[in-house]
């Protein structure tokens, strides 16, 4: 090839590469530009599913005197619901963890205040029969300003369980022009006087169930229009952290109905259950070798007649002498002529007493019946 030659070769190479790098180049923008965009919609999916999974649990297996709703507004929501249980064969809890710390499957056991407000939750033990704690836990959901940017305008959804350490669900949260992050829709009367669904007007928020028990006497008024909340209005924009030309933003509202709010803990099966038998406690001896305490008992007066609706069997345990019988410690289904089961857990040496009371499908709970003092020897 004649020097000529090679440069007219070299020339067109070199517009060859320089357009083939130009079009790359381009590609990888509109690739980055993607991967922006889907970080933003993967952490604002994230924030709208929980909070949709939750929200629509509101009023789950809570007692009548225990409020669904106390608390809500622009960027905070506090309910009641019976979440999650720690028990393994419990039918009425939403979702079954058995790694869930025992302050977290029930109704807390004091007052503690609701963050982004001036309102506390009740210094009350709500319970769903005498003696027993309410198995309905209360959820929050609250948004904060994001301390750890350097930003002015983004936030940090949070979730958290009756008065423990809140947990971070999603961040880089930021509001959707002027709307709110919380807005909702109530049962409302037209001026035909029939009941539909309405936004909330903005003078009536926040709402706060004041009235300690639900259906108490002071329970009327904006009290009570917490009981008439029936939908929340999320709505969130998403950044992907980053600033200026590199920033992607995403939109997203859902409005998340409450199906089961306002209806309570119904006598679907009657009256409260009838126990009618006596709970047996004594050492033994597992089949495996293990030293336990044996708890026996037999069938229920409306588990083997009466009203027939007994579905099962709740345990509780405590250390000798203790004032409360706290959470319980373990459900067994009904269905069985007699029942035997054994607690390898109890410490040698040390005196438990136990109680057993049968649950039937509203859920209601029998009176219990109690065993013991009894130990292990050591």
């Amino acid at each position: 090839m004649t020097l000529v030659e090679t440069l007219v070769a070299l020339t067109v190479f070199a517009i060859v590469i320089s357009t083939a790098l130009g079009f790359m180049a381009r590609q990888n923008s509109i690739y980055q530009d993607g991967i922006r965009r889907l970080v933003a919609l993967r952490n604002l999916r994230y924030a709208i599913s929980t909070l949709s999974q939750d929200l629509e649990t509101l009023g789950t297996n809570v007692p009548n005197s225990q409020p669904d709703l106390f608390y809500a507004d622009e960027d905070v929501i506090a309910f009641s619901a019976d979440y999650a249980t720690n028990i393994a064969d419990d039918p009425f809890a939403v979702f079954h963890d058995p790694d869930a710390p025992n302050g977290q499957v029930t109704a807390p056991s004091g007052g503690f205040s609701i963050p982004n407000s001036g309102a506390s939750v009740p210094n009350v033990r709500y319970e769903s029969a005498p003696g027993l704690p309410s198995p309905a836990e209360i959820l929050i959901f609250f948004v904060s300003a994001d301390t750890s940017t350097s930003r002015s305008d983004d936030y940090v959804l949070y979730r958290q369980v009756n008065n423990n350490k809140a947990e971070a669900i999603a961040r880089n949260l930021l509001h959707t022009g002027s709307t709110p992050f919380f807005s909702y829709q109530y049962m409302a009367k037209d001026t035909s006087g029939n009941t539909r669904l309405a936004p909330l007007p903005d003078s009536l928020v926040p709402i706060h169930h004041t009235a300690t028990y639900h259906l108490a006497a002071g329970d009327t008024a904006r009290s009570a229009l917490a009981d008439s909340i029936r939908a929340v209005d999320v709505r969130f924009t998403a950044t992907n952290g980053l600033t200026g030309s590199n920033e992607r933003t995403v939109e997203l509202a859902r409005l998340i109905p409450l199906p089961n709010a306002g209806f309570g803990q119904l006598a679907t099966c009657g009256s409260p259950p009838l126990l009618g038998t006596t709970l047996g406690a004594a050492p033994a001896v597992s089949a495996t070798g293990e030293k336990v305490i044996r708890l026996t008992w037999g069938r229920a007066t409306d588990e083997s007649g009466g009203e027939a609706d007994v579905v099962r069997y709740v345990l509780y345990r405590r250390v000798s002498g203790a004032a409360s019988w706290g959470d319980p410690y373990r459900a067994i289904p009904a269905g069985a002529s007699t029942y035997s089961t054994d607690d390898a857990a109890a410490t040698p040496g040390v005196q438990y007493e136990y109680a057993l009371a049968a649950q039937d499908c509203t859920p209601a709970l029998s009176s219990l019946t109690s065993a013991g003092p009894v130990q292990i020897a050591p």
